[in-house]
C-alpha cells in the first residue's frame, strides 16, 4: 500500500511536521488543540466561516477540536438512542425467531450439561447459557422450530435477548469513542456511530438470541483498544502501554472465540502491528536490536500467545460443562464418546466375534449396507455395461434389523472347525468375508464400473459355489481402522472402520447426494472408492442380531478420561470439516458482491394471522453511502499517486499521512473483513458482512471529515497561498512547537452531516416494521418495501 513516493513523503513529514500521521493507529501519536493564531484572510471572510483543527508537532495528543463536555453530551445521546433502539419491543415476538432455534437450544444443552456439536467456538454460547444459569432456568425447552411459543413453554427469552441487546447497545459508544480517540470532530464521531445505530441489520441481529452481538461488540472493542494503544507509542513499556496492548489481545481473543471470522480482525490489527514494527526497525529510530526484539516479543505475547490461551480456556469450560452424552456424540470419535456420562456407545458397545450376524452402518450418511434379489440392469442409460449381478445398496432405517436384507454374517478368511467357532473376536487388520443371509450370497467387488461412478468399482454378491471357488479372492475384505487406533478388538458402535477389498485395494463407500434410479428403488449406491484416505469411507458394525451369550448382559462401565488437548484437537478438526461441508444451496444465501448495497436479505420470522414479519436487511441508503465513500477513497488514492508521478502535489504531506495511515487503517480493516469471503466455498449470508460494515462506518466518518478539510498541497495553491504556505513551512522547520492548521468549512460540513444522518434515520424508520416485526403491513405497504432483490411475505 505504501509506495516509494509515500516513503519519501513520510521521511519529509517526520522531519518537518509529524502532526496527523502520528495520531493514526499506523503511525506515531500527535497533539490536537485549538488554534491561537487565526489566518487573517479567513477570519475576515464573512462568506467562509470556518473552524480550525490544530496539531502540535510533539508526540502528545492535545485537546480535541471541541470541548470535552460536548463530546460527553454527544456520547450520552447516542448511547441512549442505542439502548432505546435495541430494547424497544424486545419482548415481541414471543416466539422463536430464525437462528434462535440453534443458539437458544445450545444454551439449554449447556444448562443440562448435554454434549452438542456446533461449528462456532464456545465463548458467546457460554455467555448466553450463563444468563440462563444466573436466572435459574433449567433448559428444558429446546427451541425446536421457528414460531414455537416462549410464553407457553415458560422460557426466559427476554433475559436472553436483553443480553444480546446490551452488547449491541454498547457497541455504539465504543464506535464513538474510537473516532474520538482518533481525534475526529463530533459530527464525524456521530456519523460513524449513526451508521450502525440506525442500521436495520445491526438492530435486528443484536436484539435476538444470536452470537453476532458478541461478535460485533468484540470487533469494535478490538479496534478501540488498539487505537488507545497506538496513542501510547511515545511511552513504550509504560503501564498504559501494557494495559491497552493487553486489552487489545483480550478483545481479539473474544472475537476469535465467538466466530472464526475473528481471524479477519487479527489480520486488521496484525497489519497495523507489522507496519509499526517495520517503522521501529528503521535504524534512524535509534533502537538497538535488543530493544526492537523486546517490542516484537511483547506484541507477540500479548496479541498472539495470551489470546490463544484465552481461546483454549473457553474450550476447557465447554468440555467441563458438557459431561453427558447428547446429540453431538455422533460427530466425535469413540474414544471421545466414552468420556461422556450415559453414553449409548459406552453402554451398547459390544465385542464383535466371527460368525455374528450384524448390521453395518455408514458413518456419514447413516445408511445400512443392504442387498436384495434384484439385479443391476445389463446396460445403463449412458451405454455402459454392468455385471448384471445382484444389487448391493444402502438404505436408511430407524431400526435396521427389522429389514432382514440388512443382515450380514461376518466370517473369517478360512472357517474355524464347527466345534471351535465361538468366542473369536474380530480385530482391526483381520481379513473377513461378509455373507448375506437372505439371498444366500457373499459380498464382493470387482473391476466393473459402478452405476453412478464410472471410476469406482461395482459391489455385488455371488452364490456360495463361486464364493468358495474361483471368485473366492474377490470376497476377501480387510478391516482397517478409520481412527488413529489401528489395532484392537472391533466393537459395535464404538469402532470406526474401513472395509478394504484385498485384491483391488478399494474401500467400500456410499453417498446420498445422488440416488440410484427406479431400478435401484432410489436407494444409495455402494461402490469401491480408490481414494482410501477419505473420511467418508468410514463404517461401523452397528448391532449384533440374535445375541444370546454373555455379551448380552449389561455391565456398567467406568467413564474414560481423555487429555484436554486431544479432545480440543479432535473437536477443532471436526468444526473445520463440517464447516467446509456447508456448500449446498440455501434460499437465503447471498454472495459478497451483493452485500455492499444490501441487495437482498433473510426472512427471520412471519405470522400469517397478523401479516407481521421480521426481515433481515441493512439500511440500504446507509450501505450505499458507505460504498460511495469506499469508492471515493480509492479514487483519491489513485489521483494522488498519478499526480505525484507528474510532480504535482495536490495533497499536503500531513493530509497524505492522514489519508494513508489513519483512514487507511480503517480501509485495511474493511478489506480484511470483506474480501476473504470471495475465497470461501461455504454458504454465505448477509450477516457475515456486519463486522466489515461496522469498520466501514468508522471509515466513512473519517473520510467524511477528510473531504471537507482543506487538504491542498503546493500544487493547488495560488501565488498568495503558496507564499504563505512556504513561509509557514520555514517557521515550522525552525520552531518545532509551531502548529499545523487544518480548516473545515463549518456550515457545509455540518449541513452535509445533517442531510446524511437525516436520510439514514428516514430509511431506518421506513424499514422499521420489518426490523421489529410488530407492525401489520397491507399489500401496498409490503410492495413499497420490496427494494432491489428483497422478497417479502404477504406481497400477494
Amino acid at each position: 500500500m505504501v509506495s516509494p513516493a509515500q516513503n519519501a513523503v513520510r521521511k519529509r513529514s517526520a522531519k518537518n511536521s509529524p502532526s496527523l500521521a502520528q495520531q493514526s493507529p499506523l503511525k506515531k501519536s500527535s497533539k490536537r488543540q485549538k488554534s491561537k493564531n487565526e489566518d487573517p484572510d479567513v477570519s475576515s471572510s464573512k462568506l467562509e466561516k470556518e473552524f480550525e483543527f490544530t496539531f502540535n508537532n510533539n508526540y502528545k495528543f492535545a485537546k480535541l477540536p471541541s470541548p470535552e463536555y460536548k463530546y460527553q453530551l454527544a456520547l450520552y445521546f447516542v448511547t441512549a438512542l442505542a439502548f432505546i433502539s435495541r430494547f424497544y419491543s424486545i419482548s415481541y415476538p414471543d416466539e422463536v425467531v430464525f437462528d434462535e432455534v440453534h443458539f437458544g437450544k445450545f444454551a439449554s444443552y449447556y444448562l443440562e450439561r448435554t454434549y452438542f456439536f456446533d461449528l462456532h467456538p464456545p465463548f458467546a454460547k457460554l455467555l448466553i447459557a450463563g444468563v440462563g444459569y444466573l436466572i435459574g432456568y433449567s433448559g428444558k425447552f429446546k427451541f425446536t422450530s421457528i414460531g414455537d411459543s416462549y410464553i407457553e413453554n415458560n422460557v426466559p427469552y427476554i433475559a436472553y435477548r436483553s443480553f444480546s441487546a446490551l452488547l449491541g447497545s454498547l457497541t455504539i459508544p465504543v464506535i464513538f469513542l474510537t473516532m474520538k480517540e482518533s481525534n475526529y470532530s463530533i459530527p464525524s464521531c456521530l456519523l460513524a456511530s449513526c451508521l450502525v445505530l440506525f442500521d436495520n441489520a445491526h438492530v435486528a441481529e443484536t436484539r435476538l438470541i444470536l452470537l453476532d452481538s458478541t461478535l460485533i461488540f468484540s470487533v469494535a472493542l478490538s479496534i478501540y483498544c488498539y487505537v488507545k494503544f497506538s496513542k501510547q507509542r511515545s511511552k513504550p513499556f509504560s503501564f498504559d502501554w501494557y494495559k491497552w496492548l493487553a486489552l487489545t489481545g483480550v478483545s481479539l481473543s473474544c472475537v476469535i472465540s465467538t466466530k472464526y471470522v475473528g481471524v479477519f480482525t487479527f489480520m486488521t490489527i496484525g497489519s497495523a502491528v507489522l507496519i509499526d514494527l517495520w517503522d521501529l526497525l528503521d535504524i534512524k529510530k535509534g533502537l538497538s536490536i535488543e530493544k526492537f526484539a523486546k517490542h516484537f516479543l511483547t506484541r507477540f505475547l500479548f496479541l498472539i500467545v495470551i489470546p490463544f490461551f484465552i481461546y483454549l480456556f473457553w474450550f476447557w469450560c465447554h468440555f467441563a460443562i458438557l459431561t453427558k452424552s447428547g446429540p453431538g456424540d455422533s460427530f466425535m470419535s469413540s474414544d471421545f464418546q466414552e468420556t461422556l456420562g450415559d453414553s449409548p456407545l459406552a453402554r451398547d458397545a459390544k465385542q464383535v466375534n466371527f460368525y455374528d450376524v450384524i448390521t453395518i452402518k455408514h458413518k456419514d450418511t447413516e445408511g445400512f449396507l443392504h442387498s436384495h434379489p434384484y439385479e443391476y440392469p445389463l446396460r445403463y442409460e449412458d451405454g455402459r455395461v454392468s455385471s448384471k449381478g445382484q444389487q448391493v445398496t444402502c438404505v436408511k432405517s430407524a431400526n435396521a434389523s427389522d429389514d432382514s436384507n440388512n443382515l450380514w454374517q461376518i466370517l473369517p478368511k478360512e472357517d474355524f472347525p464347527e466345534n471351535k467357532r465361538v468366542g473369536h473376536p474380530v480385530r482391526i487388520s483381520d481379513v473377513i468375508r461378509l455373507y448375506h443371509l437372505n439371498t444366500d450370497s457373499y459380498l464382493l467387488t470387482h473391476d466393473v464400473a459402478s452405476p453412478l461412478f464410472p471410476t469406482n468399482e461395482e459391489f455385488t454378491t455371488v452364490k456360495e459355489d463361486l464364493a468358495l471357488g474361483k471368485r473366492y479372492n474377490d470376497t476377501l475384505f480387510r478391516i482397517g481402522g478409520a481412527e488413529k487406533k489401528k489395532t484392537g478388538i472391533v466393537k459395535t458402535k464404538a469402532s470406526l472402520i474401513n472395509i478394504l477389498h484385498v485384491p483391488t485395494v478399494v474401500a467400500m463407500w456410499t453417498h446420498d447426494d445422488k440416488l440410484l434410479p427406479d431400478w435401484g428403488f432410489n436407494q444409495q449406491e455402494v461402490n469401491g472408492n480408490k481414494k482410501l484416505k477419505e473420511h467418508s469411507n468410514a463404517w461401523v458394525f452397528d448391532e449384533i442380531f440374535g445375541l444370546n451369550d454373555s455379551r448380552s448382559v449389561y455391565v456398567p462401565k467406568k467413564i474414560k478420561r481423555m487429555p484436554f488437548l486431544s479432545k480440543w484437537f479432535e473437536l477443532q478438526k471436526q468444526m473445520f470439516v463440517q464447516n467446509n461441508k456447508l456448500t449446498s444451496q440455501h434460499p437465503f444465501a447471498s454472495q459478497p458482491e451483493s452485500w455492499l448495497l444490501s441487495l437482498s436479505g433473510v426472512s427471520f420470522w412471519s405470522k400469517n394471522s397478523t401479516r407481521e414479519q421480521i426481515y433481515f436487511i441493512g439500511n440500504i441508503l446507509a450501505w450505499a453511502i458507505e460504498a460511495c465513500f469506499l469508492s471515493v477513497f480509492i479514487g483519491i488514492v489513485l489521483a494522488d499517486q498519478i499526480t505525484r508521478r507528474r510532480e504535482v502535489f495536490a495533497l499536503s504531506e500531513d493530509s497524505r499521512s492522514r489519508l494513508y495511515y489513519n483512514i487507511g487503517f480503517f480501509f485495511i480493516g474493511w478489506c480484511s473483513h470483506y474480501f476473504p469471503f470471495f475465497l470461501m466455498g461455504r454458504q454465505k449470508f448477509l450477516h457475515h458482512y456486519l463486522p466489515a460494515h461496522l469498520i466501514a462506518s468508522e471509515f466513512t466518518g473519517a473520510l467524511f471529515e477528510f473531504i471537507f478539510t482543506d487538504n491542498r498541497g503546493e500544487g493547488l495553491l495560488d501565488d498568495k497561498e503558496l507564499k504563505e504556505f512556504k513561509n509557514n513551512k520555514r517557521v515550522k522547520n525552525s520552531d518545532k512547537n509551531q502548529k499545523t492548521v487544518y480548516k473545515i468549512n463549518k456550515y457545509l460540513f455540518v449541513v452535509s452531516f445533517a442531510i446524511l444522518v437525516t436520510s439514514v434515520i428516514a430509511t431506518f424508520m421506513f424499514f422499521k416494521p420489518l426490523t421489529y416485526g410488530n407492525e401489520s403491513l397491507d399489500k401496498e405497504q409490503v410492495l413499497a418495501r420490496q427494494w432491489l432483490n428483497i422478497k417479502l411475505h404477504f406481497a400477494k
